[in-house]
């Protein structure tokens, strides 16, 4: 086992060193320990979703990568880990995957904020595939199994796509993707692509229960953005929508990144937004469209533009309070950078205090920012090693901590839910076992590491 220790005396220290400079090494300052817990030779892949359980003693992942190439359509399981064991347990595995361009697909698995359950992309069954078609990003839904290793399994979305008559209302005519439960477990926000319409790139949406639901499944679908066509847009009109997540616990705010055509009429800024989805919106009112038609969102959502920029990208997080946003964005260097900006605010507001603030100043491009619970910090990947950035206040604000050495490539990174414990995958070799993955042999395998912050961020 990998072992980094270091103990949690110098915490003052830690503070001091960041107040004197823009980035310090706390692992060798002795504030944590970073292991690796799984070491089987398969994928162990957390895709940067909500990957830790309610009470934090397990970790979710699927298990892509292993047969045939790196089409979500072929991985093969839904599992989790045990922290303390490392004890693996299929959630659910379907018989088998169907060849070259795979089915089910079973893949993005994300846990319910506080039931022993998680959410995840399911396509189409095997005895599906010859009327349905195989996996693809239009045609894919949201499943929910128990996270108990019973295998109690039930698919949330309808998917209709049916030409002959208006689509049932909440069914959906695509595919759903990335799914995330808003802290509250009320709603269900993700990505989704149209099958019936495909001349409309990607947008966002969410779903709920709800007794209006399509017979035979629990969640009522809608989009919470209509964008425009591809290549029609006006100046300030939204192309596409993605990199969406939750901005506040109660699922009415869902922050993303928007393909917004520019005021010359001719270039495209991809800036973040902000779609507000009030509890009093009722998703019923929403319009499930024909074979003609693109979906219609509820009455009562509104979209709101919080930056002007031609290089916002990245999964946007929303604090715990559900007051501030960080995303990403290229500073005057072209470098990616970790930035904030309030939820009401924007880069045209007259009070510095609502425009978005920079936090990083890395040298390679930043990714995976996630929120500290205490809001205070912001954690971050740049060249493979993980930052912890102050955000508390203005003095230290953007001060940097490197958690980890440099010696691995670290992705997808996860917080539990108490902040104490950081997740991530590194892609390691095993030297016994390897495969066959896009006509190329691999022994690299995605597994997956965590880093125990003690109190190191807690005060």
């Amino acid at each position: 086992m990998r072992t980094l220790k270091i103990p949690g005396s110098l915490l003052i220290m830690v503070f001091s060193l960041m107040i004197g400079c823009k980035e310090r090494v706390a692992s060798k300052n002795n504030i944590m320990t970073e292991k690796q817990i799984t070491f089987n030779a398969k994928t162990h892949a957390l895709d940067n979703n909500d990957n830790f359980s309610p009470d934090g003693r397990f970790l979710c992942y699927d298990t892509r990568y292993m047969v045939f190439n790196t089409n979500l359509a072929n991985s093969k399981s839904i599992e989790k880990v045990a922290l303390a064991t490392g004890e693996e347990t299929v959630l659910l595995q379907p018989e088998s995957v169907s060849g070259e361009h795979g089915a089910p697909g079973v893949a993005a698995v994300s846990y319910h904020p506080t039931e022993n359950k998680v959410v995840f992309i399911h396509g189409p069954q095997l005895e599906e595939v010859d009327e349905r078609g195989h996996y693809d990003i239009r045609n894919r839904n949201g499943a929910i199994v128990s996270a108990d290793g019973k295998g109690e399994i039930s698919i949330a979305d309808l998917r209709d796509v049916v030409t002959d008559r208006p689509i049932t209302p909440g069914a959906q005519r695509g595919g759903t993707h990335r799914h995330e439960y808003s802290r509250n477990g009320r709603r269900i926000g993700f990505t989704y692509d149209d099958f019936l319409q495909q001349d409309y790139d990607r947008t966002i949406g969410y779903m709920e229960v709800n007794k209006s639901a399509p017979e035979g499944f629990s969640h009522y679908f809608a989009v919470m953005l209509k964008p425009v066509k591809k290549g029609e847009s006006k100046p300030g009109e939204i192309e596409k929508a993605y990199g969406d997540s939750w901005v506040d616990s109660l699922g009415t705010k869902r922050a993303f990144i928007g393909k917004v055509r520019a005021e010359n009429g001719v270039d495209y800024e991809t800036s973040l937004f902000v779609a507000e989805i009030p509890n009093t919106v009722d998703i019923t009112s929403a319009y499930s469209g024909d074979a003609n038609t693109y979906p219609e969102p509820p009455v009562g959502i509104k979209i709101k533009r919080l930056t002007h920029s031609t290089t916002d990208e990245g999964i946007v997080r929303g604090s715990y309070s559900g007051e501030q946003i960080a995303y990403l964005s290229k500073d005057e260097k072209g470098i990616l950078q970790v930035f904030v900006i309030p939820v009401g605010g924007s880069d045209l507001a007259v009070d510095p205090k609502s425009r978005p603030m920079q936090v990083t100043n890395y040298t390679a491009d930043a990714g995976y920012v996630r929120w500290h619970p205490s809001d205070q910090w912001l954690f971050s990947i740049s060249d493979g090693k993980v930052y912890a950035s102050f955000v508390g206040g203005p003095d230290g604000f953007g001060k940097s901590i490197v958690l980890t050495p440099s010696d691995l490539d670290r992705e997808a990174l996860v917080v539990s839910p108490d902040g104490k414990i950081l997740a991530y995958n590194v892609d390691m070799p095993n030297a016994t076992s390897s495969r066959i993955i896009d006509d190329a042999q691999s022994n690299l395998y995605k597994q997956i590491f965590i880093l125990e912050l003690h109190d190191a961020l807690t005060h």
